[in-house]
């Protein structure tokens, strides 16, 4: 699990330089109104060229829809459990009030409920290991394990560790700032680390006293006080709370990115096709000592003056219709962020696992293993110029080590994919 963080804490100090490197491009900084965030399909359109951005399209959608499958999934069962309100009820009621906390109270207010869910989180956490290192100690510690187990945990534990992405979306909430983003990411990601090491350390005394393969937490819920099953049961709630709430949020807002290129594609489309239609090139009419005048060139720019003030005009404002003018490239992407979402989980029982495998086996090694060293290569080659060839050389043999890592955990899914298939 160590090393797997440590893969994951490079990967994405990796993400951050690259996207900071693009806003600085771009000429973005923390003193925009609006939260401008360079997804990480643009940052692999960007420094890959068509067939990354291509490629990261794809897997970063799998990835969103399998994580939401999995988020809304166990949030109904859990749900289930406390309140005994139907899964598919619970979790269609669950993934909507995050998906309008998110929509309507934006990017601040999210992050101050975050924070509050996150605090309740660590303080459940801390309780439930205590009372857990209470009932079993220590002694998994002693034992030894089988190390021929562990590649089939890896997507599993890269699931469990995974926060990249947020990356863009807390580049662009810091400002681009390195030194905030580089202490943010390195912290954020301990925190979750130590939580699950003294987690794991229980679990494997906890199955050391049951003397047989079992769920550790269903081994602390059967205790004799039973108010251990509600805390369990609320933390883990909890977990799911924040883990939906991080992943919805870098979701939105690369659906938002991709519609508003269309718009602003559509608008500059439509401008070409006035300006081609009302300016006809050649002149038709000579006025002495003024040189080649055209009456219909005259009637083009009224014409267009006409029409940029009407469209200025049309796009006040007013009512309702102004309203969902301004909200509606948020609506639509939080529609299609969380319809399907909510109709695969709802329709497919215990999609919870089968998510799991393959958005941390697949989805997240592709997007957050190989991709960031392909993207940080291909823009050291681009800055060549600028970049001293000694420091070239330091830093592409760590590029490849990460990415022949990343590619390593794909191949050793797909071997044990086939291995399950084939027995």
């Amino acid at each position: 699990m160590i090393v797997c963080w440590g893969f994951l804490l490079v990967e994405a100090l990796l993400l951050v330089e690259i996207n900071v490197g693009l806003r600085r491009m771009r000429g973005k900084n923390e003193d925009e109104s609006e939260l401008e965030v360079i997804s990480i399909r643009t940052m692999a359109q960007e420094t890959l060229g068509d067939w990354g951005g291509t490629l990261a399209t794809i897997t970063y959608v799998f990835l969103g829809y399998t994580s939401m499958i999995a988020y809304s999934s166990k949030s109904g069962e859990i749900l289930f459990h406390l309140v005994n309100l139907p899964e598919s009820v619970s979790s269609c009621l669950f993934t909507t009030i995050f998906t309008m906390l998110i929509s309507v109270g934006g990017t601040r207010a999210t992050d101050q409920v975050n924070q509050w869910l996150t605090a309740s989180m660590i303080g459940l956490l801390l309780a439930i290991e205590v009372i857990a290192a209470a009932f079993g100690g220590w002694s998994g510690l002693e034992g030894s394990g089988d190390w021929g187990k562990v590649p089939a945990t890896i997507p599993v534990m890269i699931f469990a560790l995974v926060y990249h992405d947020l990356a863009p979306v807390l580049c662009a909430y810091l400002g681009g700032d390195l030194k905030r983003l580089r202490a943010s990411v390195l912290l954020g990601s301990i925190v979750p680390l130590l939580a699950l090491l003294v987690w794991d350390a229980i679990a494997l005394g906890l199955s050391a006293q049951a003397g047989q393969v079992v769920d550790p937490v269903e081994l602390l819920m059967s205790e004799r006080w039973s108010g251990v099953s509600y805390l369990v049961e609320v933390f883990s709630l909890l977990a799911v709370a924040t883990s939906l709430i991080g992943t919805l949020l870098g979701f939105l807002e690369f659906f938002k990115e991709q519609l508003k290129n269309l718009s602003r594609d559509s608008k500059a489309t439509r401008t070409l096709q006035v300006n081609l239609f009302f300016c006809p090139p050649p002149p038709l009419l000579t006025l002495p000592h003024s040189g080649y005048l055209s009456a219909q060139v005259l009637l083009s720019i009224t014409l267009i003056i006409s029409v940029e003030q009407n469209a200025k005009i049309l796009q006040e404002p007013i009512g309702m219709g102004g309203w969902w003018a301004r909200n509606k490239i948020s609506f639509t992407a939080m529609a299609m962020a969380v319809a399907p979402t909510l109709v695969v989980s709802t329709i497919v029982p215990d999609a919870f696992s089968a998510a799991t495998d393959i958005a941390g086996g697949y989805c997240m090694t592709m997007l957050y293993g190989v991709l960031p060293p392909a993207m940080a290569w291909a823009m050291y080659n681009r800055e060549r110029e600028d970049t001293s060839q000694n420091e070239l050389s330091r830093v592409r043999p760590a590029l490849l080590g990460v990415g022949i890592f990343a590619g390593g955990i794909v191949v050793e899914q797909i071997l044990q994919d086939f291995s399950a298939l084939h027995p």
